[in-house]
């Protein structure tokens, strides 16, 4: 199993409307590249910048082969729209993970 890991930043008065269009469009349309077989989502209870609220986005593949093909073939795409959605009010960093 491998762990594709995006922790996103964002700005406190947006929070709402951004979990909203996480659970109802972007997430929705990361599964359905078919490359994942399950996600999850935490809010990080620990921040270490207060002037954003982080949270773990969890997208769960079955082998890296899947992984890069979404990154190859669908990330681009999912990546610049939530940019353009969010620019300037949100960071972002990727983990890719291997389960042992």
């Amino acid at each position: 199993m491998v762990l594709y890991n995006v922790t996103v930043g964002i700005d406190p008065e947006i929070e709402a409307e951004w979990l909203l269009w996480m659970k109802e469009n972007h997430i929705p349309a990361v599964m359905a590249t078919g490359k994942f077989v399950e996600h999850k989502m935490f809010k990080v209870l620990t921040q270490q910048e207060e002037e954003t609220i982080s949270y773990s986005v969890q997208y769960y593949a079955q082998t890296m082969n899947d992984v890069e093909r979404y990154l190859n073939e669908h990330a681009p795409k999912l990546v610049e729209e939530h940019m353009k959605r969010y620019r300037n009010k949100h960071v972002a960093f990727r983990t890719l993970l291997e389960e042992v």
